[in-house]
């Protein structure tokens, strides 16, 4: 087992990693930015590095910054979170060519699942159902319409490098096509260094359906159950739940064997999350995250299984300590993000928290490295805490949701927590009747 992990990330989920670490009698080490010298997690850890300034380029983005950080510390592994260099395959390939262990997958699979064209080709190889569209890349507005008349209207254009819906254009008709196809590349070239797309028919009202998968390198895989993330503001995840009020005990198995077999066929290990969109009961492969995810603790709610310490474990060539037949899915669980905005302009609002009070109670969990006085900084994402809850049904996990949004205190800045009030006092979540369009076009209302 690793003796310390150096953590190569920020915010809640570089607290998270500490405190799985040292649950296991590892030391840690926390790099930060010049911005976050007093954030939680490096005031807990046994050794802090500044690795650089404020910007994300200069200090998590920082390759050679953070591996100098490992090599001085004497750190044997990194765990690189959720974000930032996460899925970076040639972070991990440095990482070990220096002799540290990389926490996750091989570098070769983040770079085969991290390509989303490439991703769907081996989709297709290894059994997983997918959405209808072109076989590779889309090189020209010609084949643009060709190809979106094939499948028929409606059909999105995806940049294959991209993800938070940069990139991302709805066509209806061909001259949608022909409007947005260019638009749709410079976007992707903007964000992602590559004007590479693809097109997939558009799915007008799926469920966004994640199974969560961890593997050993002894070609052990299981799967943990499923995520419902179709709560979504502008392809941003808002409140996750597991398991999903949308399937069936057969849907359910059915999709996570298929999953399991496909993931023992690619040799995969570590932790990992295939998204698809579930619609008129079936699925289609969107991506596979190597990664981590934000929305993990739901599944521990239901599961009782440490995500993080047996991505360590495996990490450190352990194998898998149960079978798929030794995992037990209790209750029910709903997770809330909460961002430092405004809750209706959705405007970030860093600054000073002047009081903080977080909800407790019987299986009530809050991840946040937020405490009176610490002041938020505007350099990163806006999210400051995750809210999760767990009930033996359905209904006592919304009403304990309920009452502990009621009781979170954060003053001195605005939070998305009356969002939540409001999301989950709506009669269409009370029944789980929302799509990934729900929460913009009936409650937002967004265009």
């Amino acid at each position: 087992m690793f003796e310390k992990v150096l953590i190569a990330n920020r915010g809640e989920i570089a607290l998270r990693i500490h405190r799985a670490c040292k649950e296991m009698g590892i030391k840690t080490v926390a790099v930060h930015s010049t911005a976050d010298r007093d954030a939680m997690h490096v005031r807990l850890a046994d050794e802090a590095i500044c690795i650089g300034k404020a910007s994300s380029k200069d200090s998590y983005l920082n390759k050679p910054s953070i591996i100098s950080a490992a090599l001085v510390t004497g750190a044997d592994a990194i765990h690189p979170g959720y974000g930032f260099l996460s899925e970076n395959a040639d972070f991990a390939e440095m990482i070990e060519e220096h002799g540290i262990s990389f926490i996750g997958p091989s570098p070769k699979m983040i770079r085969l699942m991290g390509d989303k064209i490439e991703a769907k080709k081996t989709a297709i190889e290894i059994g997983l159902p997918t959405v209808p569209g072109s076989k590779g890349a889309v090189e020209n507005v010609e084949k643009a319409l060709e190809i979106s008349n094939e499948i028929g209207y409606p059909v999105i254009i995806k940049a294959s490098a991209g993800g938070g819906g940069k990139g991302m254009k709805v066509c209806y008709n061909n001259e949608d096509m022909t409007n947005n196809y260019f638009i749709a590349r410079t976007e992707a070239k903007t964000n992602f260094t590559s004007d590479v797309v693809y097109i997939e028919k558009y799915l007008e009202n799926p469920r966004h359906i994640e199974i969560q998968v961890l593997g050993d390198k002894f070609g052990h895989v299981v799967t943990l159950g499923e995520r419902d993330c179709s709560l979504q503001r502008r392809n941003q995840k808002v409140l996750e739940e597991s398991p999903s009020p949308a399937l069936n005990k057969q849907e359910r198995a059915r999709i996570s064997e298929t999953v399991r077999q496909a993931m023992e066929k690619l040799g995969y290990f570590s932790a990992g999350t295939l998204e698809f969109l579930y619609e008129n009961g079936e699925f289609y492969f969107m991506e596979m995250n190597t990664r981590l995810q934000v929305e993990h603790p739901v599944t521990e709610m239901v599961t009782g299984i440490d995500l993080v310490q047996e991505q360590i474990k495996v990490a450190a060539g352990l194998p898998l300590s149960f079978e798929q037949k030794d995992i037990r899915f209790e209750g029910f669980a709903i997770e809330c993000r909460i961002n430092a905005e405004n809750p209706e302009t959705f405007v970030p609002s860093p600054g000073k928290v002047k009081a903080w009070h977080v909800p407790g109670g019987l299986w009530v969990r809050v991840d946040s490295e937020v405490y009176a006085g610490y002041s938020i900084p505007p350099y990163y994402d806006s999210m400051i805490a995750k809210l999760i809850v767990f009930g033996r049904t359905r209904n006592s996990a919304l009403m304990r949701l309920r009452r502990a949004l009621q009781e979170f205190v954060a003053d001195g800045i605005q939070t998305t927590i009356p969002l939540h009030q409001k999301i989950i006092s709506t009669p269409d979540f009370i029944d789980g009747q929302y799509n990934i369009h729900w929460l913009e076009k009936k409650l937002l209302k967004e265009s």
